[in-house]
């Protein structure tokens, strides 16, 4: 191990590892657009560059700056697929609607690395698979049922065990894991800068420190959304805020329940941590509260769980770091140097499906992509500009609500306390040895 440039400190790791930042101005004019979006992060962005491919004029309000919400934040696993089994999206969806959703989730993956390999953009990618880890001999029937219904569908996926598993994990205490070779990771933040690099090129307008007072429908084809005093007219909008919703728009966050995810990362571990994730793939396991494992491009090893971070003491982060990394990886020792943290929120839905509400005609959002963000919000993104310029692609295969109302989330803010409550405990018992 190398010695410590950094005292461990809250500071989001992905930001550190990108150079040439994004830097917008704030709203300062009116403006008169085909599409204003609210929201610079994955939704927002993509569904800006395919706007603009298809010649419309679109402008972005950001309350932060580029990626400040969880897409800023995430973990970087490009996830294929969704965070349901396929058969239980059939079960809530219907036959038609779940299977289309499999399907197009399932190739999100592929759309996420195309932008990236069209756009020449530097995401930091490693498009080589994730592995979903049992983290004991329990964990195993989960993997086995998720593999029989993916191989079902014609999904490339791999049951890995015994020697291969061990090959591929670094691990002696991973029983078997599910190789999913569509998928992947990125530096989430590198990859939005990417995105919001890409679509200042093809002309959209990208304004920070903008946040949105109101959204108003003046008349048929005329909205009008305000930041900072100015006005921007727009036949469409797009509100892609997710879980970071704020003011007027914080109405459609009753529509989901907050929880908070954070990640603890190494010092860069040199040789002694080349048997670790050997092959550079993102994994998690399947823990009742699932941790995260991946490296970064300097070979951090990076960890996270379900839970807040900003209020907790270093010592907890660092013994809960300390118990998952000698649990899986006793080979790196015991004196792991951890030096970042840094959290996020997610929005979960009652049934781990994301939302769509198209309140009037020419205002559409979504919400509740359940901790997988990069490829939800990139597919959606296109989905919606597809949807609002009425190209003859296939329609977005979730049903659309008319108001939140429809689709309330009842007893959000007591399920988030009561989750991030279970999410402490749960991490302190490990942080005891009582739960391994």
């Amino acid at each position: 191990m190398t010695t410590s440039q950094h005292a461990f400190k809250y500071e989001n790791l992905w930001h550190t590892l990108v150079e040439d930042k994004v830097s917008f101005t704030p709203l300062q004019n009116n403006e008169t657009v085909d599409v204003c979006i609210v929201g610079a992060g994955f939704t927002g962005l993509s569904a800006a560059i395919h706007l603009a491919e298809q010649g419309k004029s679109v402008v972005i309000l950001e309350a932060q700056h580029v990626a400040f919400g969880g897409s800023g934040r995430n973990v970087g696993l490009v996830n294929a697929g969704t965070w349901n089994k396929p058969d239980f999206m059939v079960d809530i969806l219907g036959k038609e609607m779940g299977e289309n959703l499999v399907a197009a989730l399932g190739d999100a993956p592929k759309l996420v690395f195309s932008i990236i390999q069209k756009y020449g953009i530097d995401a930091q990618q490693q498009q080589v698979g994730t592995l979903h880890m049992a983290h004991s001999e329990k964990g195993v029937p989960e993997l086995q049922d998720r593999y029989e219904q993916l191989t079902r569908r014609g999904a490339p996926v791999e049951l890995l065990t015994g020697a291969r598993m061990e090959e591929y994990s670094g691990s002696k205490k991973i029983p078997a894991a599910l190789l999913d070779h569509r998928a992947g990771t990125v530096n989430p933040f590198a990859y939005a800068t990417g995105l919001a690099k890409t679509a200042d090129k093809l002309g959209v307008k990208i304004f920070e420190n903008s946040p949105v007072a109101s959204v108003n429908c003046e008349k048929a084809g005329e909205w009008v959304v305000t930041a900072l005093g100015h006005t921007v007219r727009a036949e469409k909008v797009i509100i892609a805020t997710n879980a970071y919703a704020e003011g007027e728009l914080s109405e459609y966050r009753k529509a989901v329940y907050s929880g908070y995810y954070y990640q603890v990362a190494s010092e860069p571990m040199g040789e002694a941590g080349v048997t670790v994730l050997p092959y550079k793939q993102g994994s998690w396991d399947t823990r009742l509260v699932l941790s995260s494992i991946r490296l970064d491009k300097d070979g951090r090893l990076i960890l996270g769980s379900m839970g807040r971070a900003l209020n907790k003491p270093d010592w907890y982060l660092k013994t809960w770091a300390d118990r998952i990394q000698q649990h899986y990886f006793p080979q790196l020792g015991t004196k792991m140097n951890w030096q970042y943290s840094w959290c996020g929120r997610i929005g979960f839905t009652d049934n781990h499906t994301p939302k769509v509400f198209e309140p009037a005609p020419g205002l559409i959002t979504a919400i509740g992509y359940n901790g997988r963000g990069i490829t939800t919000g990139t597919l959606i993104g296109k989905l919606f500009a597809d949807h609002l310029t009425d190209q003859e692609m296939a329609p977005i295969p979730l049903p659309f609500f008319s108001s939140v109302d429809q689709s309330k989330c009842n007893y959000s803010q007591m399920k988030s306390l009561f989750i991030e409550s279970g999410f402490t405990m749960y991490h302190l018992g490990q942080c005891l040895k009582v739960i391994r």
